[in-house]
């Protein structure tokens, strides 16, 4: 009789060839920006954290969302994640949606969102205070889709927190930290960052999805303009975008360079150059980080700021 060794180790290596064939299919967006995974891929959360072996707490895969209201709102939150500008058209102001940083629902191969809810209420230091996961959902309706809240006891917001919860459900209770979803930093002198190289290096490696005008062309994202995130996003700190950008850019090989090829001040010229595009505003930025404690890339002086600055 095999022993449990053996029949672990075998499965592990069907999983493992599993695994390489789901990664070969490239992951595409659709002509919304929305992703879009190939026919041939698996399409639920579970089987699209292929680029993910490592991760410690796999979400369950949405065929076990259970019956009734509850597995309905969290369908529903699935698809507002991956759909929002055109489910929740009325809160979201731009041709992003939660998937144009959160891809495959969250779960899939950038800014992983399995245990989220589990790590709120939590301190935000640009808010200044302690926030919900409704807070922080909102946060991002205001300004990295440039729209409007929703309402907190709708059931459109109800539907996202019942997904995030239940991609999270298998993350221990208490967790404060995401390992698996840390998005290792760029490092650099900010004195030293170079638009025009940025400018050379967008043109090589990004233009052909996001287009000449940095509107998306027809298949890619809006990077600027009226339909891209404001200046209020988090998006619009160089050190976060060039984090973004040398992680996880291109999606497929283009201009002789693929997602973790850029080196930091590449990837950091090329956030520079686009975060020196013209954006939608976000008037309420005057009040973000009432500490004093903004980070040395927050793209706009705030009021806390200018205090701490007068005082010097």
């Amino acid at each position: 009789m095999m022993n449990k060794f053996f029949i672990t180790s075998v499965a592990a290596i069907v999983a493992t060839i599993a695994l390489g064939f789901t990664v070969f299919f490239l992951f595409v967006l659709d002509s919304k920006g929305h992703p879009a995974v190939s026919s041939a891929a698996p399409a639920t959360p579970v089987e699209q954290t292929e680029a993910k072996p490592e991760h410690p707490y796999l979400p369950p895969s949405m065929d076990d969302v259970p019956a009734g209201e509850e597995g309905e709102l969290i369908k529903l939150g699935l698809k507002e994640h991956n759909e929002t500008n055109t489910v929740l058209d009325g809160n979201v102001g731009n041709n992003l949606s939660c998937a144009s940083c959160h891809a495959d629902g969250g779960v899939g191969s950038s800014l992983d969102l399995v245990g989220i809810s589990k790590t709120y209420p939590q301190y935000n230091p640009r808010a200044g205070k302690v926030v919900t996961i409704e807070d922080r959902i909102n946060g991002c309706f205001k300004r990295s889709m440039n729209g409007k809240p929703l309402p907190l006891d709708s059931k459109e917001m109800k539907a996202m927190v019942a997904y995030y919860n239940y991609i999270s459900s298998n993350v221990p209770d208490g967790t404060k930290e995401r390992p698996w979803a840390k998005v290792p930093k760029v490092e650099g002198d900010l004195a030293k960052l170079d638009v025009n190289a940025g400018r050379e290096l967008y043109n090589k490696a990004c233009i052909t999805c996001h287009g000449v005008g940095g509107d998306g062309g027809a298949t890619g994202l809006p990077l600027w303009g009226e339909k891209s995130y404001n200046i209020g996003a988090g998006m619009a700190r160089v050190r976060t975008a060039g984090a973004f950008i040398k992680n996880f850019m291109p999606k497929a090989p283009m201009g002789g360079y693929e997602a973790g090829s850029f080196t930091d001040e590449e990837a950091m010229n090329i956030a520079a150059y686009i975060n020196s595009m013209d954006r939608p505003d976000f008037p309420d930025k005057i009040y973000d980080w009432p500490k004093g404690d903004a980070p040395d890339d927050a793209a706009y002086e705030t009021l806390a700021g200018k205090k701490g600055a007068e005082k010097k």
